[in-house]
C-alpha cells in the first residue's frame, strides 16, 4: 500500500494530479480518483459508493475527463480506501493518464478501435513514471459519437486517412483545436513515435508539457516516423447523448451530473435501480457524465428513472452548460456557493444558456471543475467575486463583484442580453461583441 502524505506536508499546489496510490488534500478533505480502462457492473459501482461512505464524506464526483472522484478523506481513511478498492479487483488505470472513447469497439460510427494502442502507451510509459508532469496526458480521439475534443492533452492523436492510409495525425498541447499539429503517422507505427515524444518529455524535465516542446527539436525516431500533411479541420460537434445505439443490437444510456456531483447513497440507488432494469455495465465518461450498457429495452427503462435520481436526461438542460466545483460550505477554500448560483442562473437568467455558452463557477480561483476557458466566469475571492469574460479564473476581471451580488450580475446580463442580442446571434456571440467594458458598464 502506498504511504499516504500528512496534512502537515500535503500539497495543494495546482501542479499536483490526485490519483487512488496519491490522494491530494483539497478545501474539505483528502481527494483519492479513480480512473477505470473499462466498465464496472452495477453492483461494482455500489460497492464504490458504500466505500465513499464508509471513508469520506459520502460525496463523490464524476470529473470533465470522466473519473471517479471521492472526497473528504483523511490520511488514515484515503489508505483504507486504497486497499478496499484494490480488493475490488476493478480494472483501474495505473500511471500515465492515457484517455480514449469510453464507447471503443462498440462504437458504429467509429472505424478505429484505440484501445490496443492506448494500453500499448501505457504500458511503455511505466518506466517513466516519476519523470513526466503529473497532469501530462495522452489522448486518442477516434472520431465517434462520443468525441474528447475539449480535453486538455500534452499529445493528441486523431485518427484519420492521408492518401489513403490509416493513421493518425498528432497535435501537441492544449485542446483539440488549441494543439500544434505536428504531422501524421502511419498505425504501425503510432507506439513508437509516442513512446519517443514521452521520453523526450521525461529528458526534458518533470515540469515539461506538451505546449512546450520545440517541433524543431523532436527526437529522431518521431521526426522521421511523421509524415507532412495538411491537418483536417475540426467541426463543431455536440457529443451524443441520452439513447444510444451500438453495435451487435447493444445500447446504451449516458446522462449527466449537475456540476459533476452526487451523493453516494443516491448514486447506489441508481446503480441498484440499473441492475433491476438489466443493465450490464457503467462507465464514468467525459463532461461529467455517466454511461450505463445494455439491451435497448434496458436503457430506455433506466432513462425513465434516471431524472428521479439527480441525474440531466436532456441534452438541452441548462445545467449542462455550467461547470462548477464544490463551492461553499462544502470546500473550506471556497467564497462562492457555486450549486446555488448555478441553480439561481438557470432559473433566473435561461435565456443565456442556448447551447452557445459556457458558465463556470468557482468558489477559488484554482479552477478546479474547468481549467480552461468558459465564456463567463465567476470566481470567489477573499474580498469579491471576479467576473471574467471569455476567459480563465486567473484573467483579469471585468468586473470586481461585491459578495452577494453575484445573482444580481446574472439577471443584469440576462437583460443586457435581451436588449442587444442581434437577429441570429447566439449568446456567446453576442457577450463577445460587447466585450467586457461594455459588460462591466452595463453592471455597474
Amino acid at each position: 500500500m502506498s504511504a499516504v502524505p500528512t496534512l502537515s506536508t500535503a500539497s495543494m499546489a495546482r501542479g499536483a494530479c490526485p490519483a487512488l496510490d496519491a490522494p491530494m488534500l483539497t478545501g474539505d478533505g483528502y481527494l483519492s480518483r479513480i480512473a477505470l480502462v473499462d466498465a464496472i457492473s452495477p453492483r461494482e459501482l455500489a460497492a464504490l459508493c458504500a466505500l465513499s461512505e464508509r471513508h469520506g464524506n459520502g460525496m463523490i464526483d464524476i470529473s470533465a475527463r470522466g473519473n471517479l472522484q471521492l472526497r473528504g478523506l483523511t490520511p488514515t481513511s484515503a489508505a483504507a480506501l486504497e486497499a478496499d478498492v484494490r480488493r475490488l479487483a476493478l480494472p483501474l488505470r495505473e500511471g500515465l493518464a492515457v484517455e480514449w472513447s469510453p464507447l471503443a469497439g462498440l462504437d458504429p460510427t467509429a472505424d478505429v478501435d484505440p484501445r490496443p494502442l492506448g494500453l500499448e502507451i501505457m504500458a511503455r510509459a511505466q518506466d517513466l513514471r516519476g519523470s513526466l508532469a503529473p497532469k501530462l496526458s495522452v489522448v486518442i480521439e477516434s472520431c465517434g459519437l462520443i468525441r474528447l475534443d475539449d480535453l486538455l492533452a500534452d499529445i493528441r492523436l486523431v485518427a484519420t486517412e492521408n492518401d489513403g492510409r490509416t493513421g493518425w495525425h498528432i497535435r501537441l498541447g492544449g485542446t483539440a483545436r488549441q494543439g500544434r499539429a505536428i504531422g501524421f503517422v502511419q498505425e504501425d507505427r503510432a507506439a513508437d513515435c509516442v513512446a519517443a515524444l514521452l521520453s523526450h518529455l521525461a529528458a526534458l524535465g518533470p515540469r515539461t508539457r506538451g505546449r512546450d516542446i520545440d517541433p524543431a527539436g523532436l527526437p529522431k525516431m518521431v521526426s522521421h516516423a511523421l509524415e507532412a500533411s495538411t491537418p483536417q479541420l475540426l467541426s463543431p460537434h455536440r457529443d451524443a447523448f441520452g439513447l444510444l445505439d451500438l453495435k451487435d443490437g447493444k445500447g446504451a444510456l449516458r446522462v449527466a451530473l449537475p456540476f459533476g456531483q452526487i451523493q453516494s447513497r443516491q448514486l447506489s440507488a441508481f446503480a441498484d435501480h440499473a441492475r433491476r432494469c438489466g443493465i450490464e455495465s457503467v462507465r464514468p465518461a467525459a463532461e461529467h457524465t455517466l454511461l450505463a450498457f445494455g439491451s435497448r429495452q434496458a436503457c430506455s427503462a433506466l432513462q425513465a428513472a434516471a431524472k428521479t435520481h439527480g441525474f440531466i436526461t436532456d441534452q438541452h438542460d441548462p445545467l449542462r452548460q455550467i461547470d462548477a466545483c464544490p463551492g461553499a460550505p462544502s470546500c473550506q477554500s471556497a467564497r462562492l456557493d457555486t450549486h446555488a448560483l448555478g441553480r439561481l442562473a438557470t432559473e433566473e437568467a435561461g435565456e443565456l444558456f442556448d447551447g452557445s455558452l459556457s458558465l463556470h463557477l468557482s468558489g477559488c480561483l484554482k479552477a478546479c471543475a474547468h481549467p480552461t476557458a468558459a465564456t463567463l466566469v465567476f470566481a470567489g475571492t477573499d474580498d469579491a467575486t471576479h467576473l471574467v469574460i471569455d476567459g480563465k479564473t486567473t484573467d483579469t476581471p471585468a468586473k470586481r463583484l461585491f459578495p452577494q451580488t453575484e445573482a444580481a450580475a446574472l439577471s443584469a446580463l440576462s437583460a443586457l442580453m435581451r436588449q442587444e442580442r442581434q437577429p441570429g446571434e447566439t449568446s456567446r456571440d453576442c457577450l463577445r461583441r460587447l466585450g467586457p467594458e461594455r459588460i462591466a458598464a452595463a453592471l455597474a
